[in-house]
């Protein structure tokens, strides 16, 4: 399957199913439905919209005009609408015609260069949750900003936000010429969708949606100048880790895993994923690596010890270093304040400190700084 270019944005699509209306009520096919997202193939326009059951059959005849008005975008020769019947219809009143940009904002140009300041852009990612990929992110992008580095981070894990906490933000972000304005905390600038919807919202979205807001955190925000972007990914290997590294160029992965074979398995198809996606990964880093008892200092190994180093190697790629199982780190990012900002001396800190020049000196090596 070829996947052409597409000529034209989702607000072109829109404006075309708000001009289709339902002589009968006036309603547009855009207010009675929700465009979840469209792709091009060959010339050949598929466009999704999101319509209740009952009215699927009554949407039929306003699908085929607007079928037919698609066929004038450019580059389409042929152009199709797929109703997905499987949950409630939008609203009735007719919405202003966004597309499906879940945050507004104006659709960039195609040909635009995208974070066209940023110098080096790393994912940090696990393939699994649960073994403290956000809070290893943050940690090593206030670290990395500490060393000199200007550095931003950005919260690409739409369904379970996290770093506006761990960061301590409760403020959203400003709005400067129709452009978001990253929040500074700790020496970095971040982005995460947490500051944008209040904290108990579940983020019920599907996958264009998904996409739709993290491509607006790469191009409708004003990062500015950065030396290393930090990108938190979303847990697994799945539709939203392809199209993120379709959409950029990445320097270089981190992998974050346990040391259990459990964990061990996932980081294997992370860094398979990377491989074939030609993304050099720079490193594994065992996280939960031990437990140090607060009040005898003996070291327990509570997931075992040593495996995602063995995996590394087993791997041929290096291993960054490995991460105690401490209260403080806990503690520090339910608080907001990353604990290389709040305990600098401790020996968390310390470890997230040999992670980030281990990091930085991969980064040089492969001349991405």
């Amino acid at each position: 399957m070829t996947v052409t270019k597409p000529l034209f944005h989702s607000d072109d699509i829109a404006k075309i199913l708000d001009s289709v209306q339902d002589t009968g009520t006036g309603h547009s096919l855009l207010s009675l439905s929700k465009l979840e997202g469209y792709t091009t193939d060959g010339g050949k326009l598929s466009v999704a919209l999101a319509v209740g059951r009952e009215k699927a059959g009554a949407l039929a005849p306003l699908c085929d005009k607007a079928a037919e008005l698609l066929k004038a975008l450019p580059g389409v020769r042929d152009a199709a609408i797929i109703l997905t019947a499987h949950r409630p219809a939008a609203p009735a009143s007719p919405p202003a015609p966004k597309g499906h940009r879940p945050f507004g904002g104006k659709a960039p140009a195609p040909d635009a260069p995208v974070l066209p300041g940023v110098k080096a852009i790393i994912a940090v990612a696990s393939a699994k949750g649960g073994v403290g990929k956000s809070t290893t992110a943050t940690n090593l992008a206030v670290a990395l900003a500490q060393q000199g580095l200007r550095t931003g981070l950005l919260d690409a894990d739409i369904h379970g936000p996290s770093q506006h906490r761990m960061l301590g933000v409760s403020s959203k972000p400003e709005v400067i010429n129709g452009r978001l304005q990253p929040v500074n905390a700790w020496g970095i600038k971040s982005v995460s969708i947490g500051m944008l919807v209040q904290e108990q919202q579940a983020m019920i979205w599907r996958g264009p949606m998904v996409m739709g807001a993290i491509n607006q955190f790469l191009t409708d925000v004003d990062w500015g100048e950065l030396d290393i972007l930090v990108i938190d990914m979303p847990p697994g290997t799945g539709d939203a880790q392809l199209s993120l590294m379709q959409k950029i160029k990445l320097a270089g992965a981190v992998i974050v895993s346990t040391p259990q074979d459990i964990a061990l398995i996932d980081a294997r198809r992370g860094v398979s994923m990377f491989k074939k996606m030609e993304v050099p990964v720079l490193g594994v880093i065992e996280n939960m690596s031990y437990f140090c008892c607060p009040n005898c200092g003996h070291n327990t190994e509570l997931f075992g010890h040593s495996g995602a180093r063995k995996e590394a190697e087993a791997m041929q790629v290096p291993f960054l270093g490995e991460v105690p199982l401490l209260l403080d780190i806990r503690t520090s990012a339910d608080n907001g304040m990353p604990v290389v900002a709040s305990a600098p001396d401790s020996d968390a800190a310390r470890a997230f400190y040999q992670i980030a020049q281990a990091t930085t000196q991969a980064l040089k090596k492969n001349s991405a700084l």
